[in-house]
């Protein structure tokens, strides 16, 4: 069975990998920053290993003896770095596979920040000489919690995505489609996986949402200006605004608006829905 490092370990993606990796016979290793934060990781069996892409000398050993590695970052403007550090660490530790957590639509004239910066890494991974495969997951269904916080208190959800309808996708099944590449990356090299769920709209989620708890739920569209205003409101710092601001826009305007039937290639899986993700919200909204 193969050696697995997965970064981003405490991460939503990340974690959803590792327990769907669970069970498999693989060993595990996690990277984290913070190993008291991790402890709930090596209670489950997973190896820490302690190192911050922040500071290549504290990962420059970590591929030692690994044979496929998982590459999550947080987004932010020095993503591009943090990737680069983790491909120098992987070639001088001698890795044999890496899968590549990148954005839909990363290219380098893609119409969001995120998505080019993602375009950087993306590149600099299939010319690290290393085999590869990258995942292009589309907007994760959680990202939807910064619009149903309303819909407790007024039954009203919030989003500037307009009458668009985007194929979004839980994050537990991108953690089960990185899994299954993991397990077995030799059939993946070389190959890009774009992941999506259904294409829905908003008002498609306010159904759910009142099917699910038996309540009305009225859709209300806002500009992307105001949505950029709320969420700096709650804390998102300069990049992330940034970002909501181009995702929004595009989203809205129908960009990346066709969904792929690649999750259940390669789990064999029906993604799962809005309707999954409205019943598990159901008590908390009532």
């Amino acid at each position: 069975m193969a050696t697995i490092l997965l970064f981003g370990a405490t991460g939503n993606v990340t974690g959803a990998t590792i327990r769907a990796l669970q069970g498999s016979g693989h060993k595990l290793v996690g990277l984290v920053r913070d190993p008291n934060k991790a402890k709930g990781l090596e209670a489950a069996g997973v190896e820490l290993k302690v190192g911050d892409l922040e500071k290549l000398r504290t990962v420059e050993n970590a591929f030692e003896g690994i044979d496929v590695a998982f590459l999550c970052t947080n987004p932010g403007f020095h993503a591009p770095v943090l990737q680069s550090n983790a491909l120098w660490a992987a070639r001088r530790g001698g890795a044999k596979h890496i899968v590549r957590l990148s954005a839909i639509g990363a290219a380098h004239d893609a119409p969001t920040l995120n998505s080019r910066l993602h375009a950087l890494s993306d590149s600099e991974t299939i010319g690290s000489g290393l085999k590869w495969t990258i995942l292009k997951p589309h907007f994760f269904i959680q990202n939807l919690m910064m619009s149903v916080r309303g819909v407790k208190e007024s039954g009203t959800l919030v989003s500037a995505l307009g009458e668009a309808k985007v194929p979004m996708i839980d994050v537990r099944d991108i953690g089960l489609a990185a899994a299954k590449v993991l397990a077995n990356p030799a059939p993946h090299a070389g190959k890009t996986y774009t992941l999506t769920g259904a294409p829905v709209s908003m008002a498609d989620v306010a159904k759910a949402l009142a099917d699910a708890i038996g309540k009305p739920v009225k859709y209300q569209p806002i500009p992307v200006a105001a949505m950029v205003d709320n969420m700096t409101k709650m804390g998102a710092d300069e990049y992330g605004q940034v970002s909501l601001r181009d995702y929004f826009t595009n989203y809205s305007q129908g960009w990346q608006s066709t969904p792929t039937g690649t999750f259940k290639e390669l789990t064999g899986q029906e993604p799962r829905t809005i309707a999954d993700f409205a019943r598990e919200l159901a008590e908390m909204l009532k």
